[in-house]
């Protein structure tokens, strides 16, 4: 299994250790103006991402384990309590089985996810659950899933998961501004909003489903990276449609002509719906071709997931023992 032990697994670091914050410019018309999406490109790139580069065997493995590190493992749900929360933080510290870990060659690494994701009202007893752990806890913000709340309000609720001890933050923007092509609203909303996490870093959720069109999802990704977000992210999690593969290639091309442009490195978030560890293994390979290693480890890579995790470790039980685990021995099952 040499493969597997290859991958290296340390500490998950955010971007402001890791690459610096993405400062952000001043805000340019001319980038948005001229994004021009070949829809039916991107399509035919989408449809083969999983088919055109595999990989299989001590490979795959290797992979997932390194996905597990890129997890941001979260419950936003209207049924929440303190006790999903402390066992969310649990599955974050160990989220392979000891025994498992062992049998696949890697009983001596520390892993872990890349963070925990919770509502605002969760902040403090994620923080408290992680104690000593290293694993950041993101809080989403400013009125998710829909944005829609006062904007002195969504300063203030940025404010406070900060102070409860909040590293990250997942902000949503207003859908408006992309969709009535407000860029400079847009600009100056996403620059407030960064300018209020402080020292945490600022993850921008574009909602790609609700924006209309691939162009609309490009020049939203710019603005938001002009405004000084650190990740870029696909969706809440809670609309029709969230994170696809046809979108994401949009937007991880924005970041590349970003980083172009700029010099600045700006993360990437795919969340909502993904569920599978195949899934998993499409967004790494993207990541990959499209803008190479570095853009693969956690301080420039999420996923945000909570029920991706199962099976996951249900493909690496499959791998160290040729079968898989019933769901109900697994610990989110």
């Amino acid at each position: 299994m040499a493969n597997v032990t290859q991958i290296k697994l340390g500490a998950a670091l955010s971007p402001s250790v890791a690459n610096g914050r993405n400062p952000g410019t001043r805000f340019d018309p001319a980038p948005v103006r001229d994004v021009r999406i070949n829809r039916s490109a991107i399509e035919r790139r989408a449809a083969t991402m999983g088919t055109r580069r595999t990989v299989k065997k001590d490979w795959q493995a290797a992979w997932l384990v390194h996905a597990i590190k890129t997890i941001d493992l979260t419950t936003l749900s209207g049924d929440d309590t303190v006790g999903t929360v402390k066992r969310l933080c649990a599955k974050a510290r160990q989220p392979i089985q000891q025994q498992l870990l062992a049998d696949i060659g890697l009983a001596d690494i520390k892993l872990h996810t890349g963070a925990v994701c919770v509502y605002h009202a969760f902040v403090k007893t994620a923080v408290d659950a992680l104690e000593g752990s290293g694993i950041p806890v993101a809080a989403v913000s400013t009125g998710f899933p829909a944005g829609l709340t006062p904007f002195p309000q969504k300063i203030e609720e940025i404010k406070a998961s900060v102070k409860d001890g909040a590293s990250e933050i997942d902000i949503v923007i207003s859908r408006e501004h992309v969709l009535t092509g407000n860029w400079r609203a847009l600009y100056d909303e996403v620059k407030a909003l960064r300018d209020a996490c402080g020292p945490a870093h600022m993850k921008s959720i574009i909602a790609t489903g609700e924006l209309g069109t691939l162009e609309n999802i490009g020049r939203a990704s710019i603005v938001c990276m002009q405004a000084g977000s650190d990740f870029i992210k696909t969706s809440t999690g809670k609309e029709p449609t969230n994170a696809t593969i046809a979108g994401s290639l949009v937007m991880v091309r924005a970041i590349r002509q970003y980083y172009e442009q700029t010099g600045h490195k700006v993360g990437f978030k795919p969340a909502g719906g993904i569920r599978s560890a195949k899934q998993a293994l499409e967004w790494l390979i993207l990541m990959k071709e499209e803008l190479g290693d570095e853009w693969m480890q956690p301080h420039l890579f999420r996923i945000g997931a909570s029920a991706l995790m199962n099976d996951i470790e249900r493909q690496l039980e499959h791998y160290a023992y040729g079968r898989y685990a019933s769901m109900q021995y697994q610990s989110l099952g």
